[in-house]
């Protein structure tokens, strides 16, 4: 079983994307263990690429479960150079910060229609 606790869970909306964290938890983990050399970089994959406009939401719990905070963001630029992009992984760091300091757990954002976590 891997090292991922129920209640860190809770930033994972739905079961489905709980259940991916867990395989995908448990095979990094097995990966890790049996990995030596070359078999150690093959198993790296490369972070998910959203297209512009998708929504992203974020799900996390107080310590002792006594509140959920839902956020929800998208990002779009229109007729503006390149150097002038937002990413959504700097607002998500944003709004984590910012959540972290109200005393909320940290947050991962999850961009849709398929659910996959938004990393740097």
């Amino acid at each position: 079983m891997s090292g991922i606790s129920r209640r860190s869970l809770l930033g994972y909306s739905g079961t489905a994307a709980a259940g991916a964290a867990l395989a995908s938890a448990g095979s990094a983990h097995a990966a890790d263990a049996g990995a030596t050399g070359a078999d150690a970089t093959q198993g790296t994959q490369a972070a998910p690429t959203f297209p512009a406009g998708t929504q992203f939401k974020g799900r996390t719990a107080l310590p002792g479960g006594e509140g959920e905070l839902v956020i929800t963001f998208s990002v779009s630029t229109m007729d503006a150079p390149a150097t002038h992009n937002v990413p959504p992984i700097d607002i998500a760091n944003a709004l984590t910060k910012l959540a972290e300091a109200r005393g909320w757990s940290p947050i991962t954002f999850y961009g849709t229609p398929a659910p996959a976590p938004l990393t740097p």
